[in-house]
């Protein structure tokens, strides 16, 4: 298969997976609270990297001077905007969380022209209008909840930092294996958010750390939606243009809808399907300039 239609596979499945990931994170977070779920996520998803670091026998070499791109990747992608993903979906929706960050292919246009200087063509400039109309639509669904338009603020900038760390990662030399890059980023954000979250998961009650439940879905969130997603989202990066290869971040929402309809019974109204349609219409935008 063409290396660059293998990326598409890669960043789809991966999306796919950060899909469900909102319904579980919207149960989960109904007993713990946004940074200690995070932080919890990322040890449990770094015992699962460093194994398959070990099993494939990747090299665990990085050179200093690539060390400051891969901490950004880690701070704002894998600590900020994971972080802002959890505390929107839990003042908002799991449909809204998938929805709103599903915006991330249209801003990436911007941050790989601005980081990387990749061409940015009219039909991508209009995308990334038409996601921003978007995403502001949603973020005003059920105006009399001030909580609910906080929430898609703040899902607003987990979809501009995730796009931002997604075109920093390509600042990372192909030679690395993504698997190790992955790691030592999800390292560092691990290590900034262990102060907060360590206050946090003391304070949850031990009857809850014992329920089948909790930690079926922190496996899902650590190993295959981190480790697993993690790793085919950065190799999918690895293999296209950041500009283009985020189209495949669609595949996110159409999973968490589904999924938050089927599986929590959420409903949304009018409004909230018209800046839906505008996003996914930015997204085929930007998907069409690629051919």
């Amino acid at each position: 298969m063409n290396s660059r239609y293998l990326g598409g596979v890669y960043m789809a499945i991966a999306a796919s997976i950060w899909g469900a990931m909102y319904v579980i994170s919207k149960i989960l977070l109904k007993t713990v609270q946004p940074m200690e779920l995070v932080w919890l996520r990322y040890v449990i998803g770094l015992i699962a990297l460093a194994v398959s670091i070990l099993a494939t026998k990747q090299s665990w070499k990085i050179q200093w001077r690539h060390l400051p791109h891969i901490a950004a990747v880690g701070m704002i992608g894998y600590g900020l905007s994971i972080y802002t993903q959890f505390l929107g979906t839990q003042l908002s929706t799991a449909q809204m969380g998938a929805m709103i960050t599903s915006a991330t292919p249209a801003f990436m246009v911007i941050f790989a022209r601005i980081i990387l200087h990749e061409k940015i063509t009219a039909r991508r400039a209009i995308s990334v209008g038409i996601a921003t109309t978007g995403v502001l639509m949603i973020v005003g669904v059920n105006g009399a909840s001030s909580s609910f338009e906080l929430g898609g603020v703040i899902l607003g900038i987990a979809a501009l930092t995730w796009a931002l760390m997604s075109v920093l990662v390509k600042r990372v030399p192909r030679d690395y294996s993504p698997l190790t890059v992955t790691m030592y980023a999800m390292i560092i954000a691990t290590i900034f958010m262990t102060p907060m979250a360590i206050p946090q998961i003391m304070q949850t009650p031990l009857g809850e750390w014992l329920h089948p439940g909790m930690w079926g879905g922190l496996f899902y969130l650590g190993v295959i939606s981190t480790a697993g997603a993690f790793f085919l989202w950065n190799k999918g990066l690895q293999l296209m243009e950041a500009s283009s290869g985020g189209v495949f971040f669609f595949f996110q929402p159409l999973v968490g809808t589904f999924l938050g309809w089927i599986v929590l019974g959420e409903r949304v109204g009018l409004i909230f399907w018209l800046g839906a349609a505008l996003i996914v219409l930015s997204v085929t935008l930007v998907f069409r300039d690629t051919h």
